[in-house]
């Protein structure tokens, strides 16, 4: 497994660099097919990227994004990836992409996770995903130790998994790791030195101990103190 690593001065840099680099990787996909799909994590990190991002020129009325994975919790909960998609992503010029939901109302997570999957697999393979990390070397809701974890990993695994786990404070729904390692472009977004010490650690380990090794092999993966 290989993947490339990237240092950056500083925050700022990274943010901007990683927009336009995403940007890049959107145009590219769209001379060649008519439409791209783009996955991205929920949390703190992305949101700086998003900003920059959501004004790029670019063909958005044929880009689908989604999410890496969804906190099960209304859209109007401060804890839902969703709402920050719709606040400080898909607007401005980025308005113009499709939505794919990865959260229902009326179902609970385990009854929604086929559903909502069927939606996306018209979409699929991934054009772009960018991950984030955790300093337990989770990425979207692939968490050491959760209970569906193995099937996630799995290669035969479905679009989206249903998952809980320990610390987590809701249950969740993830994109498998076979959908998010079958991106044709990967970047990993990580701040702060916990976590760059944290990524060197899991080194050799097997994937059910750092489900990151799952999605590594390939991506670009950006860092700033």
């Amino acid at each position: 497994m290989s993947y490339e690593f990237i240092d950056y001065s500083d925050r700022e840099a990274l943010v901007i660099t990683l927009a336009d680099r995403l940007a890049s990787d959107l145009r590219g996909q769209l001379s060649r097919q008519d439409r791209v799909a783009f996955a991205v994590p929920g949390g703190t990190s992305p949101g700086p990227v998003f900003d920059d991002l959501c004004g790029v020129d670019l063909d958005w009325s044929r880009v689908d994004v989604l999410l890496t994975d969804e906190r099960w919790v209304p859209e109007d909960s401060p804890r839902s990836n969703t709402r920050l998609l719709r606040e400080r992503l898909i607007v401005d010029k980025a308005a113009a992409a499709r939505l794919l939901p990865l959260h229902r109302d009326d179902m609970d997570c385990d009854a929604a996770a086929e559903a909502l999957g069927e939606q996306i697999e018209p979409a699929l393979p991934l054009g772009v995903v960018l991950l984030g990390m955790g300093a337990d070397l989770h990425t979207a809701s692939l968490f050491p130790g959760a209970d569906r974890l193995d099937e996630a990993l799995s290669p035969r695994a479905p679009t989206l998994v249903p998952m809980r786990a320990p610390g987590a404070e809701e249950p969740r729904v993830t994109l498998s790791a076979q959908v998010l390692n079958g991106a044709l472009c990967k970047h990993v977004l990580i701040f702060g030195r916990e976590k760059r010490d944290a990524l060197e650690r899991a080194a050799g380990l097997k994937p059910q101990d750092a489900p990151i090794n799952a999605v590594l092999d390939g991506a670009r993966v950006h860092w700033a103190e």
